[in-house]
C-alpha cells in the first residue's frame, strides 16, 4: 500500500520549468561547470531549462532577478548556485531569505548533513544553503562547487522537485 508521500510523488508534475542562476564575479557560460551540471541533471530527469543567467554576487541584483523569475509564468523553480558561504562577498542566503514567503528549512539541514557524512566533514557548517517558496515559485540556493551541486541535485532537489511543485499548486 502506498503512503502519502508516494501518492504525492505519483501525482506530481514530471516536468518542471526551471531557471538556473549562477552567482559569480568571474564565471562565464563557458566556464560555469556547476550551472552546466544543473542543466544536464535537469534535462536527464525530464525537466526543462526555461532560463539561464549568471549574476554577480550582489544582494540587490540577485533579488531583482529572483523577483523577475517569480513574475515569469514560464519559470516554476529557480536553482541557484554560488554565494552560500560566510565570506563577506557571499550574499545568496540574505538575498533569498528576505524575499521568501515560506522557507523549507529541511533543504539546508539535509544538505549540510549529507555534505558532512558523504563529502566534506565538518566544513559543512560553512554552508548556508537555503530553499523556499516565493508566491508560486520554488527557489533552491546551493553552494557553487560542482560536487555540492551534484549532491544537492541528485540527493534532494530532483527526488522532490515535482512533489514541491504539487504542494505549491494545491488550491486553498
Amino acid at each position: 500500500m502506498e503512503n502519502s508521500v508516494q501518492i504525492h510523488r505519483r501525482e506530481a508534475p514530471s516536468n518542471v520549468r526551471c531557471m538556473i542562476l549562477t552567482l559569480s564575479d568571474t564565471r562565464t557560460a563557458e566556464t560555469d561547470k556547476s550551472g552546466q551540471s544543473i542543466w544536464q541533471l535537469l534535462e536527464e530527469a525530464g525537466h526543462t531549462v526555461a532560463a539561464y543567467s549568471i549574476v554577480k554576487d550582489d544582494k540587490a541584483g540577485i533579488q531583482e532577478l529572483l523577483l523577475q523569475a517569480v513574475r515569469n509564468p514560464a519559470i516554476e523553480a529557480v536553482l541557484m548556485n554560488g554565494g552560500t558561504g560566510i565570506a563577506p562577498r557571499d550574499n545568496a542566503y540574505e538575498a533569498v531569505k528576505e524575499i521568501l514567503d515560506k522557507e523549507m528549512h529541511g533543504f539546508g539541514e539535509i544538505f549540510r548533513y549529507l555534505s558532512f557524512t558523504e563529502d566534506i566533514g565538518t566544513a559543512a557548517i560553512l554552508s548556508r544553503a537555503i530553499a523556499g517558496v516565493k508566491e508560486r515559485t520554488a527557489i533552491f540556493s546551493m553552494p557553487g562547487s560542482t560536487g555540492a551541486v551534484k549532491l544537492a541535485m541528485t540527493r534532494i532537489i530532483l527526488p522532490e522537485l515535482g512533489h514541491v511543485m504539487r504542494e505549491i499548486y494545491k488550491q486553498p
